[in-house]
């Protein structure tokens, strides 16, 4: 069995390679517009840990901004685009 290891990611790499600002991601998550990462306990700290899947949901909901869209708007499409990824498969 040839079982591939997911790539974990920091946030401050999410918000380089998304260009939204680490401040920014960590308000969507607390507001509910991004899922919440895995995290990974490293003594009295916790640190977050994005997924690619993550990622292309942070890039979307900033490319829906810069469109014009607000954020619960922007955060809503993202969230119908996925849903519906789901029901094709």
């Amino acid at each position: 069995m040839n079982k591939q290891r997911e790539r974990f990611i920091s946030i401050g790499e999410a918000a380089r390679l998304t260009g939204v600002s680490v401040k920014r991601i960590r308000s969507w998550e607390e507001r509910g517009y991004i899922p919440s990462p895995e995290r990974i306990d490293c003594g009295q700290r916790s640190f977050r840990q994005y997924k690619e899947t993550d990622l292309e949901i942070i890039s979307r909901i900033k490319s829906y901004l810069d469109d014009g869209y607000t954020l619960p708007a922007a955060a809503n499409k993202v969230a119908d685009e996925k849903s519906f990824r789901k029901e094709d498969r």
